[in-house]
């Protein structure tokens, strides 16, 4: 098949280039396969193609000319991307310590049109897809493709946050045809514009470059739960490393330890403790770009999570050009064979739909919340000592007094607040004084007189304060019993998968009895070291 390409004129991007490195450029007659130009300072500047380099110059690259590049193109992102109006060419720059430009990546922007034949059913299936490939593979060239065909019947948004899709400038390029652009003034924004564009716009079809925080994976599942047809792409080759990256996996569901019963365990032929995927996947399919005319696309992302976390190959589609440029689709039809402790005998996966779903990891953890709940209830009461009849001197160094008499009436503890540090039984003040070393810290540490170092001035922080020196039990909310269930059900598995020991934070004498009797649960052995407050559980095998 023939493919119509736009080099989005490769002349404008060599007028900003020193002359004598256009000019080899212009020699080297290969422009179709040009990558990129490289130039960092006191070296020889480069041509990157696809099939190899090509140096530009004998002699080493000066800061008069990267200086002449810098003086012709635009500003310079929170990112250090640069771009030139209406084309879609990206320079990004190396700095050293004191910010000063040493070292230029003139990155070649292409629209090619018709390269997305091989994916065209799954674009306008309405699924959300999400792709992945090594840089400079096309990525970026199928998104823009995707958008303009989608912009023709749907109303599409592309959140552009380094122009890379859109081009550089306020006005889009004509590759992505009807689609709406939003920029993003820095990347660290870019999952709030993500979140603005559905709830503005009204989009059908958002179309994102590069998801890799945290708050964007976060984004784009609330996007998904809306309705919205996703399409993006993230840092990663294959789903086995989507799968391992803690901070994206939730895009494809994301993965947890989940401890079976002896039963279930060996029904299924495995230890005890399993990988489970955690959630419903952002995404439904998955592409991976291995060439640029060969892809490996896992059409249930969900189904193939599973699979994979069970130890088996998933099911996958091979797409490739052939070389007459014929789309030749194949799928793994024939089953996946997996070997099992039992003899070694072995046995074929379930077919889809009739393959076997582990107990969800959401009711595991709501069984050891629950578990907490009542364990919380049961101790609770007999883990406030009583409080004093004295008041209890307290000397604020720093912290808002009124603040502090406030938590105190919260908790209904006595307390009295001193003026003198040496009338006082405790001292109370802000992280900020305790590093700067003050004297009055260095002489009641002299007195050995018990320091309480707050993060922040706030209520909340005092109270937690008070409730260790009466060492009593705050209230807590239910994320934060959530919190301790799920943290001491981590312990528990890693201890389970093989860890000599898991140390868990330090805690009060209520939630530590708490991770005894879940530790107990598990037939594993527990103990608690340090003094108060830092007091702390220890779990391990016996």
């Amino acid at each position: 098949m023939t493919q119509r390409r736009i080099t989005d004129n490769l002349e404008n991007l060599l007028e900003v280039l020193p002359p004598h490195i256009s000019h080899a450029i212009e020699a080297a007659n290969n422009s179709d396969k040009l990558i990129e130009i490289v130039m960092d300072l006191g070296r020889l500047p480069m041509a990157r193609f696809v099939d190899g380099e090509l140096p530009l110059s004998h002699h080493e690259v000066l800061r008069e000319e990267i200086d002449y590049v810098v003086e012709r193109i635009g500003d310079f992102d929170a990112d250090n991307r640069a771009g030139l109006e209406r084309t879609l060419h990206r320079i990004s720059a190396i700095r050293n310590r004191r910010s000063a430009i040493v070292g230029l990546t003139c990155r070649v922007g292409r629209a090619v049109y018709g390269t997305i034949d091989i994916l065209q059913d799954l674009i306008d299936s309405g699924k959300s897809l999400l792709i992945l490939g090594q840089p400079g593979i096309g990525k970026t060239t199928i998104l823009r493709e995707a958008a303009r065909t989608l912009a023709e019947t749907k109303r599409v948004v592309i959140v552009d946050t380094s122009n890379e899709i859109g081009g550089d400038g306020d006005v889009p390029h004509p590759a992505v045809g009807k689609a709406r652009r939003m920029q993003v003034a820095q990347p660290s924004l870019q999952h709030e514009v993500m979140i603005e564009a559905v709830e503005n716009h009204n989009p059908e079809v958002i179309v994102i470059d590069e998801i890799g925080r945290e708050l964007e994976a976060a984004a784009a599942r609330t996007i998904a739960e809306r309705g919205v047809q996703l399409i993006g792409t993230a840092h990663g080759r294959t789903l086995e490393n989507l799968l391992m990256n803690p901070t994206l996996s939730d895009l494809i569901g994301g993965i947890e330890a989940v401890t079976l019963s002896d039963e279930e365990a060996r029904r299924r032929g495995t230890q005890k403790t399993v990988l489970e995927r955690r959630s419903p996947p952002t995404f439904d399919v998955l592409i991976e770009i291995k060439e640029r005319d060969y892809l490996v696309i896992h059409p249930d992302v969900a189904d193939a999570v599973d699979t994979l976390v069970r130890g088996f190959e998933p099911q996958i589609e091979i797409r490739r050009r052939d070389e007459h440029g014929k789309i030749v689709i194949e799928k793994s039809s024939a089953p996946v064979m997996e070997s099992f402790q039992n003899g070694g005998q072995r046995r074929p996966i379930a077919p889809a739909g009739k393959r076997e779903k582990a107990p969800a990891v959401a009711q595991s953890r709501s069984e050891n919340i629950e578990f907490v709940r009542e364990s919380r209830e049961r101790f609770e009461e007999a883990s406030q000592p009583p409080i004093p009849a004295q008041p209890m001197r307290v000397f604020a160094y720093g912290v808002a007094r009124n603040r502090i008499q406030q938590a105190a009436r919260r908790l209904n503890v006595p307390i009295m607040l001193v003026k003198d540090f040496g009338d006082a039984d405790v001292l109370i003040t802000l992280r900020t004084y305790y590093r700067n070393r003050q004297r009055t810290i260095l002489d009641a540490e002299a007195r050995g007189m018990p320091i309480y170092v707050l993060r922040a001035n706030t209520v909340a922080q005092m109270e937690q304060a008070l409730a260790e020196i009466f060492n009593l039990q705050v209230d807590r909310s239910e994320a934060d019993w959530e919190q301790v269930a799920n943290s001491t059900a981590s312990a528990i598995e890693a201890v389970l998968n093989g860890q000599r020991f898991i140390d868990l934070p330090p805690a009060t004498a209520a939630i530590r009895r708490l991770q005894h009797e879940m530790a107990r649960q598990a037939n594993l052995v527990s103990h608690s070291y340090g003094k108060e407050p830092r007091r702390r559980v220890r779990i391990y095998r016996e």
